[in-house]
């Protein structure tokens, strides 16, 4: 009796919809199209993460004749290529941008949307900060390029994540939705000044404290910084911690110009634990960011 083949489309982790071959050409099934562990914890993630963009999406797509999604610090693009098979490819409309700083990444990135036909996948090589350069664009491109309506980072890794939120800040991005990955510079800054108050440095006083203490304390004020430019923000599990440690996911809609009692939070934990992360800090040598070009300027330095 013959073997029957497995139909990977009858798994409930594979989404509805989705290119087999795709999943394949991304290495999330095998050849043939079984999903190993590896694999269904990254597909679980990255299904559950487009869900919870659904709203944003949608209101993008509601909103904007050509709405304009940017993935920043993509890696291999898992997200960017489902976002693109399962939301802007059925809609006929929008366009989805990649920025990755490697270029081997990129390249392959760039390679798979021409091979699936995801002509409106753009592919952008560099730094977060200056990977987009508009100056070949058309007009509607550049419009696009210059304010994503809904921004993402997935595990961006320490200060990358920093970097997605200041573009979405200046840029002006409708929704914003982060999964930060590893933090240590909050860390390093509550070693190397650690709180004056006995008790707030107790909680940091051990390298394992410190690491974890510096991770949330970091996460806290990303949602605050968020917050004092008008984000309403949501902070909430992407999924369970058996699938990933780095769980956290930050969701912010932009609601008002800013919020003067969030900025006050802000100077308050500053203060309060010494710290002044990459968030809020604009270093003179910082490079100038293309995508800003246009718009008003954000007042990130909130001292």
């Amino acid at each position: 009796m013959a073997k029957q083949q497995f139909d990977p489309r009858s798994d409930p982790d594979v989404p509805k919809g989705m290119s087999i071959a795709l999943l394949k050409d991304l290495h999330l099934l095998t050849r043939e199209g079984q999903l190993n562990a590896d694999a269904r914890r990254k597909l679980k993630q990255i299904r559950h993460l487009v869900g919870l963009l659904r709203p944003a999406l949608d209101d993008a797509l509601a909103r904007h004749a050509e709405p304009s999604i940017v993935d920043c610090g993509a890696g291999k693009s898992y997200l960017g290529a489902l976002l693109y098979e399962l939301v802007l490819g059925p809609a006929g409309r929008g366009t989805l941008t990649a920025i990755e700083a490697r270029p081997e990444l990129s390249e392959q990135a760039a390679a798979r949307a021409a091979r699936f036909g995801q002509d409106r996948f753009r592919v952008a090589t560099g730094a977060i900060a200056l990977a987009i350069d508009t100056g070949n664009a058309t007009a509607a491109e550049a419009h696009a390029a210059a304010r994503p309506n809904v921004l993402t980072a997935l595990h961006a890794c320490d200060t990358a994540t920093d970097d997605a939120l200041v573009l979405a800040i200046e840029a002006g991005a409708d929704h914003v939705a982060v999964v930060p990955c590893c933090q240590a510079e909050v860390a390093r800054q509550l070693e190397a000044t650690p709180p004056l108050d006995p008790t707030d440095a107790a909680l940091c006083a051990h390298a394992l404290h410190r690491r974890e203490f510096g991770s949330h304390l970091t996460n806290v004020i990303r949602g605050l910084v968020l917050e004092a430019h008008g984000y309403k923000v949501t902070v909430t599990e992407l999924v369970g911690w058996e699938h990933s440690a780095k769980n956290e996911l930050i969701l912010g809609k932009r609601v008002n110009r800013y919020d003067a009692a969030a900025r006050a939070k802000l100077r308050a934990v500053f203060e309060r634990f010494r710290v002044e992360p990459t968030l809020v800090r604009e270093p003179p040598e910082r490079p100038h960011r293309r995508w800003a070009a246009t718009l008003p300027q954000c007042e990130l330095s909130l001292g």
